[in-house]
């Protein structure tokens, strides 16, 4: 019935207008990202670059807004970008949502470059090295991935290494 309800209301509007930020040192992603969204709905987009942060700030304080961008379809304020998904009907992810995509990314880039080094080396894909490969190359995948965020991994590995719980520089 949505998709219905989606046609119906894109062929009647087909515009959309759109308030977002594309300033000298920054172009909003999730801008981009809903200007992408509503062309691909068929929808002429209006599209209203606030170029200072000034310009950003009245704006969302005239709509009563505390995001950008927004959409608006048919006078009716749409919202931000999560919100124009949820519009069309599209899933929208939670932020504290876990996902194991990077892990099982991470996991299988991993085995890939261990079989390409099996091949390398001995003309063969399945080795014993290739199993010890796969693990170092896991290992030091993993923990790259420690580096994206060096304090908390810090505060983490308080909690588990007994030489850092004694001497906290150690961390």
């Amino acid at each position: 019935m949505r998709d219905s309800i989606e046609r119906h209301e894109t062929r009647q509007t087909k515009t959309a207008d759109l308030h977002r930020m594309v300033m000298e040192d920054h172009v909003c992603p999730y801008g981009l990202k809903a200007k992408d969204s509503l062309e691909r709905k068929g929808l002429a987009v209006n599209d209203h670059w606030l170029k200072t942060r000034d310009e950003t700030d009245a704006f969302q304080r005239e709509n009563h807004v505390e995001t950008t961008p927004q959409i608006f379809i048919i006078g009716e304020c749409i919202g931000g970008y999560d919100d124009l998904r949820e519009y069309f009907g599209q899933e929208v992810k939670d932020e504290d949502e876990a996902t194991y995509q990077p892990v099982i990314a991470i996991f299988s880039v991993a085995l890939l470059m261990a079989l390409v080094f099996s091949w390398a080396a001995f003309g063969s894909l399945l080795t014993v090295d290739a199993g010890e490969w796969f693990i170092a190359i896991s290992m030091c995948l993993l923990g790259i991935q420690k580096l994206q965020d060096v304090e908390s991994f810090r505060t983490m590995f308080l909690n588990y290494d007994l030489l850092a719980r004694r001497y906290v520089r150690y961390g």
